[in-house]
């Protein structure tokens, strides 16, 4: 049996993706007073964003199962041994990531989140999920927690923090990645900077839509 269906993590992913749908509501009531071109400005501006995020720090933004599933597909199906996420949240991408280190034999991910209270929500879900130990959260700003000590050797990146900051994020990860990498954007169409990049013939990346707003790409040679 793989570690993402047995029954402990099984039954962790049922209370998490309920409390993620639960949370909708809520979630849409911390920027009713917004408009859509506000939303759209605080989503996609480099400076302003946290006056977004910061009106979601309690609530899970997660990613949906059959990104879970596909996110955990390619971590054990590239036999992935390092890997690095931008935007814990709580934790539910980490989880599927971590499930295929371990079922790959072990390894090391990296994850950075800048809201402390989802940090400790986070914490708490991958120790009920025997994952922990797989796992160093990195607390603060992306652009400094991931700037320094990282493998020298990136198999797999998740995006799913602040959209604006994916270019820059992959910048710091990018000499790192080896030829077949997986970086996997969710809510990539907030990020166009990120899009043109990587779908650009010369970016060094393979990169194709997938599932929606994922943008699924592959470092090239």
């Amino acid at each position: 049996m793989t570690t993402l269906i047995s029954p402990e993590l099984a039954g962790l992913f049922d209370r998490l993706f309920e409390q993620a749908s639960a949370a909708q509501e809520e979630t849409q009531l911390a920027v009713a007073d917004l408009t859509d071109e506000e939303r759209t400005r605080l989503m996609r501006s480099k400076t302003d964003y946290r006056a977004l995020y910061s009106r979601l720090n309690n609530v899970p933004l997660a990613v949906s199962r059959e990104t879970g599933a596909l996110l955990y597909m390619l971590a054990r199906g590239s036999g992935a041994r390092s890997i690095v996420e931008f935007g814990t949240s709580f934790g539910i991408s980490t989880l599927h990531l971590a499930a295929a280190l371990r079922d790959n034999g072990g390894g090391r991910l990296i994850t950075s989140e800048f809201e402390s209270s989802k940090v400790a929500h986070a914490r708490d879900n991958l120790v009920a999920g025997g994952l922990y130990d797989l796992i160093e959260i990195r607390e603060g700003d992306a652009l400094r927690t991931l700037r320094t000590d990282l493998p020298d050797t990136i198999d797999l990146v998740l995006l799913d923090g602040a959209k604006a900051l994916y270019p820059e994020i992959l910048d710091l990860v990018e000499s790192r990645l080896r030829p077949g990498a997986f970086v996997v954007a969710d809510n990539a169409d907030d990020s166009p900077d990120y899009l043109a990049r990587v779908r650009s013939p010369a970016s060094g990346y393979l990169s194709v839509p997938f599932g929606g707003d994922v943008e699924l790409s592959m470092r090239l040679g």
